[in-house]
């Protein structure tokens, strides 16, 4: 499926309908310029490359996740690339995220070479200059209501943490310099430190 959307128009969204999840992966596979999600509504979501500072970012985030969920052992990290079916029929890719090994092992093998279809017990989202908070809260909650048990959504440029939990408002945490894991992620800490600035010491 071919189009060409301008840069100064993204992120943007397009009305599709339902497409199975082969044809998504062929969809991204032809634009590989772009990072693609699609909403429980089979509306298709158009984001461009992200910024090369947030990259940086991003990066960080995921390598502390990933190495403390080396050493915790019971679940596995995933980078900004993947994506997931959640249950509602969505598929969104967070910057980072985590889920209980026992969960992977209970999934059917056929899925394991497809999006898997399952909510990632913890997910983190950064927010990029493109991106408009009202939007960003919203997949927070559609992370939430499709089994996340918590979430975290950063944002580097006022230095904010919002916390999310199911069944409770979203907790703002403002000027930290680490933010502390709980649930399923309990033990993990979060060095915001390099996420602020990625040339600090």
């Amino acid at each position: 499926m071919a189009f060409v959307i301008d840069e100064a128009h993204l992120p943007a969204m397009l009305t599709m309908g339902p497409m199975t999840g082969e044809a998504f992966a062929q969809l991204c596979s032809e634009h590989p310029d772009l990072n693609l999600e699609m909403s429980a509504r089979g509306e298709l979501i158009i984001m461009p490359l992200t910024y090369t500072w947030t990259g940086a970012r991003t990066g960080e985030i995921g390598a502390q996740l990933r190495n403390w969920a080396r050493q915790d052992k019971n679940g596995v990290a995933f980078d900004s690339s993947t994506g997931w079916l959640l249950p509602n029929s969505a598929r969104r890719s967070p910057d980072a995220a985590w889920i209980f090994k026992q969960r992977i092992k209970d999934l059917d093998p056929a899925a394991f070479s497809r999006y898997w279809p399952v909510c990632p017990d913890f997910v983190i989202e950064l927010r990029s200059q493109t991106d408009r908070i009202r939007v960003l809260r919203d997949k927070m909650d559609e992370w939430l209501a499709n089994g996340a048990r918590l979430a975290w959504l950063i944002d580097s440029e006022t230095r904010t943490v919002e916390v999310y939990r199911p069944g409770v408002e979203a907790e703002s945490l403002v000027g930290v310099s680490l933010v502390r894991g709980e649930g399923p992620v309990e033990g993990f800490v979060l060095d915001l430190a390099p996420v602020w600035d990625p040339l600090a010491d």
